[in-house]
């Protein structure tokens, strides 16, 4: 039987967005902006924080797979889905919806870089340092989360509980 432990509610999801989408927003009123969103975790974060920002910004997404049906990373990288817009000389900012290892998020920083944008920036609702395996910088984080499995806003256990409109922790 899985158990649910409330992490975040619906109100402290936005609070988070908002005040993320404010910082991005004044950064970049001034620039071609693209928000790349890593599949599939991050489709709601950037669906909310899309509509928060003040300022206009391109979207696409990438696929990124590291984890298949189980809660440990297999630490194989692999990409599902390539961009598909031109990212040249732009600003991009790279959505993610948790930072876990930190291995995804480092391969997407290489890939996104061969596109040779004119700069590029992190951003994650959740940064969760536990079993983080690389150092990377996050520029734009929503939380600092100590441990635990979360799932719900997006978030995923063996492709289930994406659809959860808060975030919880997944007892075992």
């Amino acid at each position: 039987m899985t158990e649910f432990e409330p992490f975040l509610d619906r109100d402290e999801i936005h609070r988070l967005v908002a005040d993320i989408a404010d910082r991005i927003s004044g950064d970049y009123k001034n620039n071609d902006l693209v928000l790349i969103g890593v599949l599939k975790g991050s489709f709601i974060f950037l669906s909310d924080l899309a509509r928060q920002l003040t300022i206009p910004a391109e979207i696409d997404f990438i696929g990124a797979s590291s984890y298949g049906a189980g809660a440990q990373s297999s630490e194989n990288i692999r990409l599902t889905k390539p961009l598909q817009i031109d990212i040249r000389n732009k600003h991009i900012i790279i959505i993610e919806d948790i930072i876990d290892t930190g291995l995804t998020l480092a391969y997407m920083v290489n890939y996104i870089k061969s596109f040779e944008p004119s700069n590029l920036k992190t951003c994650a609702l959740l940064d969760k340092r536990e079993r983080r395996q690389v150092d990377i910088d996050i520029d734009y984080v929503g939380r600092i989360v100590e441990k635990g499995f979360l799932v719900g806003y997006g978030l995923d256990y063996a492709e289930r509980y994406r659809n959860l409109p808060e975030l919880y922790c997944l007892k075992f």
